[in-house]
């Protein structure tokens, strides 16, 4: 009894070890998200593991586990011999990133048109009404989550878990972009005006129109991809 009555303490000790580790790997995980999303990291540009793991006040285990989880996610590359590395802002990458985010935002209009109820429409509605009338004040950093956010929700009106899933992953690759975007005028005037047509065709339960509409969004912004791209690269090696 003596033995069982010694050994409890270390249990619980290292249960509350594994939960700060997980804690700590979380925290990790979304400012270098967040970090590879916005590219305060260069392209292209060894990741210093040593430094990070410093600044993070952790090991490199923990660390690690991180940085290979943004590699499966697509917001890192990882050479052997060379390391980890924030992905490249080049226009073929991107190009076939707007591919991918153009056949899931179809599909997410086409099932949330066909699937979604009365009210789940509305609620969306009225969420893009009330951002629609201050997008165009707002930071750019708000607009862009506030449009990540409609697209998002209209992905989860398609009752397709894993739709939802891969358009998120899309998202986080392709914010900066977007945030670039938020910056120009004509492009939040555009995209309220744009929204309020695939909400109208949702509405409406034209699936056709759901659908086209989502199409000619998405790919106007495919089209002004080009000029984005050198801003970006610009800003990141200016800066």
């Amino acid at each position: 009894m003596a033995k069982a009555g010694y050994q409890a303490p270390k249990a619980q000790a290292t249960k509350i070890s594994h939960k700060k580790s997980g804690s700590s790997v979380d925290r990790i995980y979304q400012q270098l998200k967040q970090m590879a999303m916005t590219y305060k990291f260069r392209p292209g540009e060894p990741l210093n593991e040593v430094e990070l793991a410093a600044s993070f006040g952790v090991s490199r285990t923990p660390l690690r586990e991180v940085l290979n989880r943004l590699v499966a996610e697509g917001l890192l590359d990882f050479v052997p011999r060379k390391g980890f590395s924030c992905k490249p802002l080049d226009t073929k990458r991107v190009f076939d990133l707007y591919e991918v985010r153009c056949g899931l935002e179809m599909m997410s209009a086409k099932l949330a048109t066909q699937r979604a109820s009365d009210d789940e429409i509305e609620a969306l509605t009225q969420f893009w009404k009330a951002a629609a009338e201050k997008f165009c004040t707002l930071p750019p950093v708000d607009c862009a989550r506030c449009d990540e956010t409609f697209h998002e929700r209209l992905a989860e009106l398609s009752q397709n878990s894993e739709l939802l899933h891969m358009l998120q992953n899309v998202n986080a690759r392709a914010h900066y972009l977007r945030l670039i975007s938020m910056e120009q005028e004509p492009y939040r005037r555009n995209t309220c005006a744009e929204h309020q047509l695939i909400l109208q065709a949702i509405q409406d339960r034209n699936v056709d129109a759901a659908v086209n509409c989502m199409a000619a969004h998405v790919s106007l912004r495919q089209e002004q991809l080009v000029e984005v791209i050198k801003e970006g690269v610009a800003r990141l090696y200016m800066s």
